[in-house]
């Protein structure tokens, strides 16, 4: 089957069972104040005094994104960078502080060969066109601003052209040398997925959805995470556009497609999980920590066969499907969780969607949705190691999946190891093998049956994987990606930041720390 952007979609399914997290140290953000402001301070001072690790020098400028601190007290502050007043694009880096204050150590890239001039040989009008010509699609919106992009051994005064189509199906970024007109790199910033009252969902079964009384109608826009409202796209292929749900009679859908309201049943359902989620496992108030709901807009364009998310329009949109392809609409819960994850990394580790670092952005969203899955404990939708099961109109999620965890290549294009061309691979594929990472923390290697599902996760050194269990797997994987993780990130430095992370959670000497460590063996990923 074929997406409309031309990408193979596959199945997946997941398992059921909402496990509290047990034996991690509670992590979460910060909130502003003194003491936040106190370890920003003395953050910015362990970057003068490390400056060599950074490659922190003159004409630059460092702010602080986040903070985090555990209850041992050691804190991970994410910077953003800028040189001369522009932004240094793969510059962001973390500090860590020990209980005192005193540094630990960086994750981040050490940025060397700063431009000496900022002055631009090449015009924001001829590199405009150079990005426009370059990405394929009639561009109705762009913009451009002058940045540095920096690579591992080299720094580039650039200009960034941000573009995108009018139906919102497509939008990329593209940096071209402010100095020879060259294309440095460019991808998508549409992420997409390969991946009270009453809601009568198509999936989910009868669910409990709160709303907003407005007159004598109801609107579907939840007041109590952040005014989550959820839209009809109404086929309009225009992200942003649509009419709010509302009616009279305070139930949402009839459980089929004869009902518009059913699908937005389903969204707001799997939105109001994922919200859930971070909140209550993690600490997080919504997507970018600030109490603040995205928009979902359902019945997206027409015949579309996919779900994305949208940092332009901070929203997700999903579409109904098409007969052809034998899927129907796409909001299942582990979809919901998989699109709203997505602003979720856009937010904290910011992972380019290219290359490797786009794979583990990719991924991150299958191992957040298939948690929102566990979390959920539904039984219209039990949960299981499969993404977007539920979808397919022939439901059998030992064949109809957009990905499966076990064993990823069962798709017909995921990998399920590592090797040294997997950047050039589609993320939607180099994805298997953080995934396959995953599934052996969660459930081990080998055969077995979970919640009537069957899988058989080989390895690819041939050894045995004993699980820990998907909630501590899962918080290895988040700590690392808010508090290790930054926008270059490979799978090599992601094995370095999940064993970071699993050492102050559980202790080095700990099952966590070396079963994280055998599963990235295991997926060919090794010091």
């Amino acid at each position: 089957m074929k997406l409309l952007n031309g990408k193979a979609i596959y199945p997946v399914a997941l398992i059921a069972a909402a496990v509290a997290l047990a034996g991690a140290t509670a992590v979460q953000a910060q909130p502003a104040g003194k003491a936040s402001s106190d370890k920003v301070v003395a953050a910015k001072s362990q970057v003068v005094a490390n400056s060599a690790r950074f490659g922190f020098g003159p004409g630059q400028s460092i702010t602080a994104k986040d903070v985090y601190t555990d209850s041992a007290g050691r804190s991970a502050i994410r910077f953003d960078r800028t040189y001369r007043g522009l932004p240094v694009v793969g510059g962001d880096f973390i500090v860590h502080l020990n209980a005192s204050g005193a540094y630990s150590y960086g994750n981040g890239r050490k940025v060397v060969g700063l431009p000496s001039s900022i002055r631009a040989s090449v015009s924001a009008a001829a590199a405009t066109a150079t990005a426009v010509a370059k990405v394929g699609y009639a561009v109705s919106s762009k913009s451009t601003a002058k940045v540095v992009y920096t690579k591992a051994h080299a720094s580039t005064l650039a200009w960034q052209v941000k573009t995108e189509s009018k139906s919102g199906l497509h939008g990329d970024v593209t940096y071209v040398s402010a100095n020879t007109g060259r294309t440095l790199a460019s991808w998508s910033t549409v992420q997409t997925g390969k991946d009270i009252g009453t809601g009568r969902t198509l999936y989910s079964g009868k669910v409990k959805l709160p709303d907003t009384t407005k007159g004598k109608k109801f609107q579907l826009t939840d007041q109590t995470r952040g005014d989550q409202s959820t839209y009809d796209a109404q086929h309009s292929s225009t992200r942003g556009a649509g009419a709010l749900f509302e009616d009279k009679n305070n139930v949402w859908g009839n459980g089929s497609d004869s009902s518009v309201e059913s699908a937005g049943a389903d969204a707001a359902y799997g939105v109001a999980l994922t919200w859930d989620y971070y909140l209550k496992t993690y600490g997080r108030k919504g997507i970018a920590d600030d109490g603040k709901a995205a928009r979902s807009f359902v019945h997206y364009g027409v015949n579309y066969v996919n779900a994305s998310w949208s940092d332009s329009c901070f929203c997700m949109v999903f579409g109904d499907g098409s007969a052809a392809s034998g899927i129907g609409s796409l909001v299942s819960i582990d979809v919901g969780g998989h699109e709203m994850s997505h602003g979720v990394t856009s937010r904290t580790a910011g992972l380019i969607y290219s290359g490797e670092s786009g794979g583990l952005n990719e991924s991150t969203s299958d191992v957040m949705g298939t948690e929102v899955e566990w979390y959920a404990d539904n039984k219209q939708d039990v949960p299981d190691y499969v993404i977007g099961e539920e979808i397919f109109r022939s439901y059998n999620p030992a064949t109809n999946y957009i990905r499966r965890m076990d064993r990823p290549s069962m798709d017909g294009g995921s990998k399920d190891c590592w090797y040294s061309g997997i950047g050039g691979v589609d993320v939607h594929y180099s994805s298997g093998v953080g995934n396959h990472w995953f599934y052996l923390m969660s459930e081990g290697s080998g055969a077995k049956t979970i919640n009537g599902i069957k899988y058989d996760s080989p390895t690819c050194n041939g050894k045995k994987i004993t699980p820990i269990g998907h909630s501590k797997a899962a918080a290895i994987w988040f700590k690392a990606l808010t508090e290790q993780w930054v926008s270059t990130t490979n799978y090599h430095q992601a094995r370095e930041g999940t064993l970071k992370a699993a050492k102050e959670l559980y202790g080095k000497n700990s099952t966590e720390y070396k079963t994280a460590n055998a599963a990235w063996a295991a997926v060919g990923v090794t010091p």
